[in-house]
């Protein structure tokens, strides 16, 4: 590190180390600033099911899969209503797949296509994930790279809580010690990759009250550091009101129980017995449809063929470990089990049968049923839950953060949970990856401007 300070100050040890480890490629000194000791675990980035998008990438050519940046962000605009940033979309968009190339060719992460199910919104299979498909995983290799890089030093637990900013650009970065005690450290570029403000109560009540009383399952230092920040420095901000939700926690083991239940052809009853909506718009969304429900809960059903299918999932595995699976032979079985009215879960689960046999349609919308379930049935009783929110700080394309006339605060980025996503608002605009690509993205994005590639 050179005497007057590192080339690039990263807060936040998830996404934000992909900044790291591009700068460092690039010959820079990096400082990452993490605020727990346990990040490897307790990070969204670790916390998350590790799908990363990447449209246009060699995995989807080996595939034959057709896809382009274009396609991808036409699916961000379609998804959220044409509310999206179409800047930032495209930005992305067209990084995907060159960074998911260099993690696998740089970083050694071994990625693949998931080809076995879509992602509802995704009308390419373009998401690419490591084995187990989980965050914790990902974030191993990404520890692993940085601890064999000497252009990287971590300082951990410790807080990034102030940036000096003189004549309009960026001159230092205030750090708090545990022990309450501050440093001042002299940089030129820090990228705030601190996630959202998920695990702030009062936050979350204002922007986004329809899911204040769902469990919030995310790191509870995403306290919105970046905005905190930011507001002191005149930064812009944008979609407060965007948040990645998920109607598929297991009450019993809060472990994720995962969308593939459904895309694969399961329902969600609420505890009348009775499915509620089209489950396969999104699982972000239907956690606010699910907190609107009798006691704020229901249950997933799938079968034997379903449940096998989804055990290629950390957390699935996890949950089935939990104990949390109920099983009976019979849908009367089932709501016995359950303690739900018998008659509705009969007729709902008959109802479903015709569904998927093409002979009915269903009222609710739902289109695809992938196949019939068939007994023995499989429970897992659910709570909605908040996952991170998707809204921060206005970035251009470059992830640099702007003021609200448009122009940059130079040598300020910000990344991931921490900068404004491309969800559109509420929670309906999310789609698969769009919590990993704005992290993983923006932060490679930054590195790249930092080391003055991007002219």
């Amino acid at each position: 590190m050179s005497a007057d300070g590192p080339d690039l100050i990263v807060a936040g040890a998830g996404g934000g180390l992909i900044a790291a480890l591009r700068a460092a490629e690039h010959g820079l000194d990096v400082l990452v600033v993490e605020a727990s000791d346990h990040f490897k675990r307790g990070n969204n980035t670790a916390m998350s099911t590790a799908m990363i998008p990447g449209a246009g990438s060699r995995w989807q050519r080996e595939a034959g899969i057709e896809d382009s940046p274009e396609t991808f962000v036409e699916d961000v605009l379609r998804k959220t209503k044409g509310t999206a940033d179409t800047e930032l979309a495209g930005a992305l968009a067209r990084v995907s797949a060159p960074l998911v190339e260099w993690m696998a060719d740089h970083l050694d992460v071994p990625l693949s296509l998931v080809t076995d199910f879509a992602y509802p919104g995704h009308s390419a299979l373009r998401c690419h994930t490591v084995e187990g498909r989980h965050g914790s995983v990902l974030l191993e290799h990404l520890v692993r790279a940085v601890t064999a890089e000497p252009r990287i030093d971590v300082l951990a637990p410790a807080r990034l809580t102030d940036v000096r900013v003189d004549d309009g650009r960026v001159t230092a970065a205030v750090i708090t010690l545990p022990d309450g005690s501050t440093e001042t450290i002299p940089t030129d570029a820090v990228l705030l990759a601190t996630n959202g403000y998920g695990g702030d109560h009062e936050r979350v009540a204002t922007h986004v009250p329809e899911i204040a009383q769902a469990r919030y399952h995310g790191s509870e230092h995403s306290r919105g550091d970046a905005l905190t920040i930011g507001d002191r420095l005149g930064a812009a901000t944008a979609y407060l009101d965007a948040y990645q939700g998920h109607a598929a926690l297991s009450k019993k083991a809060s472990t994720l129980v995962g969308w593939a239940t459904v895309m694969h052809g399961g329902v969600v009853l609420d505890l009348t017995g009775r499915r509620f909506g089209d489950e396969t718009t999104g699982y972000s969304e239907y956690a606010a449809h699910l907190a609107a429900r009798p006691e704020s809960e229901g249950v997933i059903v799938i079968d034997r063929d379903i449940h096998d299918k989804c055990l290629s999932f950390t957390d699935f595995r996890q949950t089935v470990d939990s104990g949390a699976v109920v099983w009976a032979d019979t849908p009367a079985e089932l709501a016995d089990a359950l303690g739900l009215p018998a008659d509705a879960v009969v007729d709902e689960l008959a109802a479903v049968e015709r569904y998927a046999r093409g002979e009915a349609s269903d009222p609710h919308g739902r289109t695809s049923f992938e196949h019939e379930l068939t007994g023995p049935y499989a429970a897992i009783r659910i709570v909605p839950a908040l996952f991170h929110t998707q809204g921060g700080l206005v970035v251009d394309g470059n992830a640099r953060v702007l003021r609200p006339d448009g122009t940059a605060i130079e040598g300020l980025f910000a990344s991931g949970g921490a900068a404004m996503g491309i969800s559109g608002h509420g929670a309906a605009g999310y789609l698969a990856g769009n919590g990993l690509l704005p992290a993983l993205g923006l932060a490679y994005l930054a590195a790249d401007v930092v080391a003055g590639t991007h002219h």
